[in-house]
This record gives structure tokens, sequence and C-alpha cells, in this order.
């Protein structure tokens, strides 16, 4: 056997028989442990990322040149990238590490310092004490390399979660000056919508607003459409016999989106026509009928804000939407005279100022139309 290796079991060994001594008396007593045991989860889209660690302090030592705290390209062993037990991570759903597949699960992680790069090793094997048992050739499942970042100074081992995206997160191990990271991608689209239809066999099965806010992700991600459709109509519609069905301002917007983008023309118009004929409070039709003037809907969306605004007079942003509406129809100085009767907050004043000048000259342009 390796004289390091030795070495290490043999203080592995004295340690345990250290802890056996103290521990051999039966309680159920917390005892303070010099390196504290961390659990972590954090959510990427919908894939928890589950770190479990036992965190060491540097206590002043030089741990990234001591071979002895961290072995050095793999001689003798791996390090287990913590304390005591080695250190795990498990995901939810399939990732990518640093751009390499690795399937959903539970791994041990454990590196290799290699001069300025580290390899990470991902191991199946995870119910190990350290690493000293790790068979890099059959437990390991996925290796990546990274280089190192300088970071400021910090006592004790811990793992961060930085430079969040949509669908990517940075996940960087930190001990004194030095910081080990890695990239955990997802293919967003494909976990997102496998989740939802998990989750709507479930519960969520019976709640109108499931159905809807599935829809409008895969909308607003432009994914699945024709299965958005049928999920915004099981939001209207219900279920088996109709059970659960709440038709209302909210689905039915998600229903014309989709039809819009799935070009749909007819099948739009007449659930344009199904909405502007129902009773909404004004934040619904305020989002309905902006929908309706970047969809050039101009006489829908005048229609629905009267019908509105005579139960609601008073509300600003709808008059203000029923002037622009005008504008469109090419009849400014209706518009401006409906503009000139609108009495809105002073925080939105300027805003105000420079939309009355866009109609007056005809620039104005609805914004992300």
């Amino acid at each position: 056997m390796n004289q390091r290796l030795k070495h290490l079991l043999l203080i592995t060994a004295l340690v345990l028989c250290g802890q056996l001594t103290l521990q051999a008396q039966f309680h159920t007593l917390k005892i303070p442990k010099a390196s504290n045991y961390v659990s972590e989860t954090q959510t990427l889209g919908v894939t928890d990322i589950t770190l479990t660690y036992h965190s060491p302090a540097t206590r002043g030592r030089d741990i990234w040149n001591n071979p002895n705290i961290i072995p050095q390209n793999g001689d003798p062993i791996a390090w287990r990238a913590g304390a005591n037990m080695n250190t795990t991570i498990t995901f939810s759903t399939d990732v990518q590490i640093e751009g390499q597949p690795l399937a959903s699960g539970t791994y041990g992680f454990h590196i290799i310092p290699r001069g300025d790069t580290y390899q990470l090793l991902f191991a199946h094997a995870s119910q190990q004490w350290g690493s000293y048992y790790l068979d890099v050739d059959k437990d390991v499942t996925l290796k990546v390399s990274v280089t190192a970042d300088s970071i400021p100074y910090s006592e004790k081992l811990d793992y961060e979660f930085l430079d969040w995206q949509e669908d990517a997160v940075k996940v960087g191990l930190e001990w004194g000056n030095r910081r080990i990271p890695f990239t955990v991608s997802v293919d967003l689209n494909e976990t997102v919508v496998t989740s939802l239809r998990s989750e709507l066999r479930g519960i969520n099965t019976y709640r109108w607003e499931a159905w809807n806010d599935a829809a409008r992700w895969c909308l607003n991600h432009d994914t699945n459409l024709e299965e958005a459709l049928a999920w915004a109509e099981r939001s209207i519609n219900g279920g088996y016999h109709g059970f659960a069905a709440n038709k209302n301002a909210s689905n039915l917007q998600t229903k014309a989106e989709l039809l819009q983008k799935l070009n749909r023309q007819a099948a739009l118009d007449q659930t344009i026509a199904e909405a502007i004929v129902m009773d909404m409070n004004p934040d619904q039709t305020n989002y309905f009928s902006i929908f309706l003037l970047k969809s050039e809907k101009y006489q829908e969306a005048v229609t629905l804000l009267d019908k509105t605004l005579s139960t609601y007079p008073d509300t600003w942003y709808l008059q203000l939407n029923k002037s622009i509406g005008y504008y469109f129809l090419g009849k400014k100085k209706t518009a401006l005279k409906l503009f000139s009767e609108v009495k809105a907050p002073e925080f939105f004043a300027q805003r105000m100022q420079e939309i009355e000048n866009e109609i007056k000259d005809g620039t104005y342009k609805i914004p992300g139309a």
C-alpha cells in the first residue's frame, strides 16, 4: 500500500478511535463538530440541486498546498471536497455539467488537483467515507476539468450558487482564497414541460389556475404550443363532464395569445368575441386590451374598454388605453381629447407628456408591439 495512503488511513483510524471512545455511551445529545454538516438545496428552473457536505476550517493551514489536507494529482487518493463523508450532490432531473450530460440522481463529489486545473469527479458510488476507497475507473460517472478563481478569504469551506441564468447556474466550492467553479445547466423546456405534465395529473388537475399557468409558461417560452392550447382549453372547459370548468378573462387571453402564435385567425376572432362581452375587472381589462392593441384589434379594444369603463369610469389606465385605441383607429383629435381627460398619478406624469407628444406627431408605438 502507498505510504501516504497508509499515513492518511492511520490518522483517520486514530481519529475514529478517539471519537468512538467519546461516543461509546448511548445518548441523543448533539455534540459540536469541528467540521459542521451542511445541507443546501437550490432550484434551477424546476431542477432541485442539493449539496450535502461537512465544512472544515483552514485554521491557519496552507490548505491548497498541503498534500495531507488536499492530495495532489490523485496521489494517493482524490479529495472528498469537504470533510468526513464524501460530499454529495443530487440533481432531481437530468443536467449538464460543463456541457457534459449527467443523469438525475445522487453523486459523490470528489476533486483531483492537477496543477492549475482541477478534475471534478461525479461518482455513482456516493456513500463513501471520504475518498479513501473511491475507484476512479469504476465508481465515477463523469469527469470534467475546470480552473480556479481567486476570491476574498473564506475561513470555512462552503459552496456558493453564482451567476444565475434561467437555465444555468455556477456552483463554486470556496475555501481559503480559492473557488473551484463548475456550471450546471438544464434543458429548460424539456425539464419544465415534463414536470408540468406530471404535476397536472395530481391535485393540480382540479385547479383552473394550474392549467392556465402551465399553458402560459409554454406560451412565454414559445414551446409545446399545441399542448399548451389543450391546457388552456382544459382550464376553460374543465375535466371529466366539465368538472372544475372556469371560463374567465385570464384563460381566454392565454388561449387567444396561443391561437395568435399558431396563426389560427378564425378561432382567435371567436375567442376575442367571447372575451369582450364578459364582465372584467379593471386589471383584467387592462391586460386584455393591451393584447388587443398589440394585435391591431383596435375596435375590439375600444369596445372592451368602453364596457369596463361604464362600471369603473375613473380608471385612469383604461382611459389611457382607450385614447391610444382611438389614435390607432386614425382618430387623433378624439384620442387627444380623451387623453386630456386622463387623470394619471404623479409618478406617471413624465411618461404621459411623452405619450401626448408622440400622439401629436404620429410617432407613438405600443411598447413590445
